[in-house]
């Protein structure tokens, strides 16, 4: 990440999920002070944070930029997966800030992709990155996360918040309408979000044995995910291949929404730490597999993240950028 320079040593910038949040400063030699601190030690957001400034005796700091971890839409905070709920302009009062900007954690990550150096990150197919077009990033882990980041016609970049991950899920051949229908009669609606995070593994190593007229035992994700990588178990290797192969539809899906001629990234919990597996899975046969639009998809670059800290990445960008508008 490129230093800013005159940038005084004021500012702080999280990464809040349900288990941890993460905060860092941001100083002109970039982030320092990196810790991890757990939200259940903590009744509200403001403890955590006041806790991590004691911690590490920053006292200056008058600007800061969250991810979190929740739909963010005015003043009112108040998380899906946490008790911890607060108004963005009474915590602004309490610590005394200038700046208290919370912004969706996807779209805080979608505005780290230009600042993620190469070596953090590992090239699926496609061609080059057509510059200055639009980016577009998906993540499977508690959830399946969607963002994109889109030029401003200024310099900047705008990312996108929404919640993506709920679209329909669109099943490609017989097997995954059989799939789809066992699906639908637990759920009702089945969204991609349904199949592609952890819970949905899980779903679909069931479904996968039903289908095959097997009662495979219940497994997490991370077992099914496990087994799958050491080769000792068919059928949690082929529940995780389909778990690529899924993932190419809606990744695919999403770049032509977007446009995402820049690329398309993937972070979230589970695919980086699949490796090899995802690299020679039928991920980029599915994401190229789109008819018509093959040709333009095939040109698109995919990237996974192995970043250790890109959403606080994004959150220092996405601060840099506020600040230098206002």
């Amino acid at each position: 990440m490129t230093a800013n320079l005159s940038l005084p040593a004021t500012r702080l910038v999280g990464d809040i999920g349900g288990t941890n949040a993460r905060f860092a400063l941001h100083t002109a030699q970039g982030l320092s002070d990196i810790r991890v601190l757990p939200t259940a030690d903590y009744a509200r957001f403001a403890d955590a944070l006041l806790a991590y400034l004691a911690a590490t005796g920053a006292t200056a700091v008058r600007h800061v930029a969250i991810g979190i971890a929740n739909p963010v839409y005015g003043d009112q905070i108040r998380m899906t997966n946490h008790h911890w709920a607060f108004s963005i302009a009474q915590t602004r009062a309490e610590l005394g800030l200038e700046t208290f900007l919370v912004l969706n954690d996807f779209a805080v990550l979608a505005r780290a992709l230009p600042e993620l150096p190469a070596a953090e990150l590992v090239q699926v197919g496609g061609g080059s990155a057509v510059p200055g077009a639009p980016l577009a990033l998906l993540g499977a882990g508690t959830g399946l996360g969607v963002s994109g980041l889109i030029p401003d016609g200024q310099g900047g970049w705008t990312p996108l918040a929404g919640e993506g991950g709920h679209v329909s899920f669109a099943p490609f051949d017989e097997r995954e309408v059989a799939i789809w229908r066992l699906a639908h009669a637990r759920f009702g609606h089945v969204s991609a979000e349904r199949l592609l995070n952890g819970a949905g593994m899980a779903f679909l190593h069931q479904a996968l044995g039903q289908i095959a007229g097997q009662t495979p035992p219940e497994r997490s994700a991370a077992e099914i995910t496990r087994l799958a990588l050491d080769g000792s178990d068919a059928l949690c290797h082929d529940t995780v291949t389909l778990f690529c192969t899924l993932l190419g539809t809606v990744a695919a899906d999403l770049a032509i929404t977007l446009g995402a001629r820049g690329g398309v990234y993937i972070g979230g919990g589970i695919v980086p730490r699949l490796g090899d597996f995802f690299r020679h899975s039928p991920f980029r046969q599915r994401f190229e597999d789109k008819g018509r639009t093959s040709p333009y998809l095939r040109d698109i670059p995919v990237w996974v993240i192995h970043s250790p800290w890109p959403a606080l990445l994004g959150a220092a960008a996405a601060l840099d950028q506020f600040l230098q508008a206002h």
